[in-house]
C-alpha cells in the first residue's frame, strides 16, 4: 500500500483504526515553507574587505567614480592616431613615453607614444598597436599592422559607472566581489553577521574517535561521523558553532539540552532522533519546549527532517543515516542558513550533463544519487547508493537530482547538482 493510500476502517468490535500515515511533503513545497521561516538576522556587523570572503552583504555597494577612470590601455605597444598609418612601412617618431601612474600629453602629429598597460591614453591618440606588431629602428618605430580605431583600449568607465550599484544587500561575497567593492575604495564592507548555531547528536549508540579505540568498541556502537562533517559544513557556511556534544537517548536530557541551547543561539540542530521510534525523543522534546513545523520529506535519502521553534531559536532535527543527514543538510539546511543571513539566491543551480549509467529502480520519493563527471563528460554513478555508506559522498562530486518514479537510461539527460556549488 503506497502511503498515500487511505486505510480501510475496521470492522465493527475490532481493535481501534490506525490514523492514515502523514503524506511526505514534496521538497519544494518543504524548502519553500522553511525559508518562510527564516527570517533574515536583525543585526549587521562591519568588517575588513580583506576579511569578508563568503559573508552576506547587508547594504548596496554604490561606486563613487568611474572605473576605468580613464581611457587608458590594455596592452604594452605604441599609442597612435590611425589617420597617420599609410602603410607597412610607415615609421613613425616617439614624441612621449607613457606609464601606469603617469598622464600623457596631446599626441603631436604625425608621432606615436610609447605607452605601458594600464597607462591613461594621450589626447589625440586614438588606437594601441601592441609592441609585437611594431619594430623599431634607429628611433623611429614601424607599425606593421594597421590600427583600427578603439583597439586595445580599455573606455573610462566600461567596467564600473560613478553613481552604479555594483553590489546588492543579499548578496553573497566572492573573492571576486571583494576585489570589486576594493575598486571603488572600500576597505570595509557591512556584512549580516553570523548565525550561531548549536550543534548536537543524539543516540547512546554514538563514540567519538580519539575516546574509544576501535578494538574497544562495544556491540553496536558506531563513531560518531555526523558531527565531523556538519561542523565542518557549518563553518563554510560562515556560522559560529557551539559542539554541544553527544545527547543521551532519553527524553529529559534532550530537553534539557533543548532548553540550554535555545537561549543564545539562532538555530540548534540535530542528527538523529527524528523518526518514530520508542527511542527517539528529539520530536516530543521540541514540542515540549516549542513548536514542530515540518516532520517527514518526499525525498531518498532524507525522508525523517524536523523543524520548528524553541524559543527565539530556529530547530532543525536531521536523520542520524550519515549520507541522509549530509543530502538533507546541503538540500535544505543550506539554504535556509544563507537566507537568515538575509541571501537572495540560496538554492543551487542543477546543470544538465549526460548520464553513463542506467538507474531501473525507479522510486516513489525524488532521488538524490550520487555521482561523478568522468573524462568523458558524462556521470558515472556510485554503486552503492546505501543511506548509511559515507563513502558515496567522498567518491561523488554531485547529486544527480531524480524525479519520483523515474528510471534513467545510459545517455539520457539528467539534472546534476555539483558538490562546488552545494558545499561553499
Amino acid at each position: 500500500m503506497s502511503p498515500l493510500d487511505p486505510v480501510s476502517l475496521p470492522a465493527s468490535g475490532s481493535a481501534a483504526a490506525r490514523p492514515p500515515p502523514t503524506p511526505l511533503k514534496p521538497l519544494d513545497q518543504a524548502l519553500a515553507e522553511l525559508l518562510v521561516l527564516a527570517a533574515p538576522l536583525a543585526h549587521s556587523e562591519c568588517v575588513s574587505t580583506f576579511d569578508a570572503d563568503g559573508r552576506v552583504l547587508a547594504q548596496d555597494l554604490r561606486s563613487g567614480l568611474d572605473v576605468p577612470a580613464h581611457d587608458n590601455s590594455s596592452m604594452d605597444g605604441y599609442a597612435v592616431r590611425c589617420s597617420d598609418w599609410q602603410g607597412a612601412d610607415t615609421r613613425l617618431q616617439v614624441s612621449q613615453r607613457i606609464a601606469a601612474g603617469s598622464s600623457g600629453q596631446l599626441l603631436a602629429p604625425v608621432s606615436i607614444a610609447r605607452i605601458f598597460t594600464g597607462a591613461p591614453m594621450p589626447p589625440g591618440a586614438d588606437a594601441v598597436v601592441m609592441q609585437e606588431d611594431c619594430e623599431a629602428v634607429d628611433g623611429g618605430v614601424f607599425i606593421r599592422v594597421q590600427p583600427r580605431p578603439g583597439q586595445w583600449i580599455r573606455r573610462h568607465g566600461e567596467d564600473v559607472a560613478s553613481g552604479a550599484v555594483v553590489l546588492h544587500s543579499g548578496e553573497r561575497l566572492s573573492p571576486a566581489s571583494l576585489g570589486l567593492a576594493a575598486s571603488i575604495g572600500f576597505a570595509q564592507l557591512q556584512v549580516a553577521r553570523r548565525v550561531r548555531v548549536a550543534l548536537l547528536s543524539t543516540g547512546d549508540e554514538l563514540a567519538m574517535p580519539g575516546e574509544v579505540a576501535p578494538a574497544d568498541m562495544l556491540p553496536g556502537a558506531i563513531y560518531n561521523s555526523n558531527r565531523f562533517f556538519l561542523k565542518a559544513l557549518l563553518q563554510r557556511l560562515g556560522c559560529t558553532v557551539s559542539d554541544l556534544g553527544i545527547v543521551p537517548d532519553r527524553l529529559d536530557a534532550t530537553v534539557q539540552a533543548f532548553s540550554g541551547a535555545s537561549g543564545h543561539h539562532d538555530l540548534i540542530l540535530t542528527s538523529g532522533g527524528v523518526s518514530v521510534g520508542e527511542e527517539d525523543h528529539v520530536k516530543p522534546a521540541v514540542q515540549t519546549l516549542g513548536e514542530l513545523k515540518l516532520w517527514q520529506i518526499a525525498i531518498k535519502p532524507g525522508k525523517p527532517f524536523a523543524c520548528g521553534k524553541i524559543g527565539a531559536a530556529h530547530f532543525i532535527g536531521l536523520p542520524g543515516n550519515p549520507v541522509s543527514s549530509f543530502v538533507t543538510f546541503v538540500l535544505l539546511v543550506r539554504p535556509f542558513i544563507l537566507r537568515l543571513q538575509g541571501a537572495v539566491d540560496v538554492a543551487p543551480q542543477a546543470i544538465p550533463v549526460r548520464a553513463d549509467f542506467a538507474w531501473a529502480k525507479a522510486d516513489k520519493r525524488r532521488e538524490f544519487l550520487r555521482a561523478r563527471l568522468n573524462p568523458a563528460g558524462g556521470l558515472d554513478l556510485f554503486d552503492n547508493q546505501s543511506s548509511g555508506v559515507l563513502t558515496s559522498a567522498v567518491w561523488a562530486d554531485g547529486l544527480v537530482d531524480n524525479p519520483a518514479g523515474q528510471t534513467i537510461a545510459r545517455g539520457d539527460t539528467v539534472r546534476f547538482l555539483p558538490f562546488s556549488a552545494l558545499l561553499s
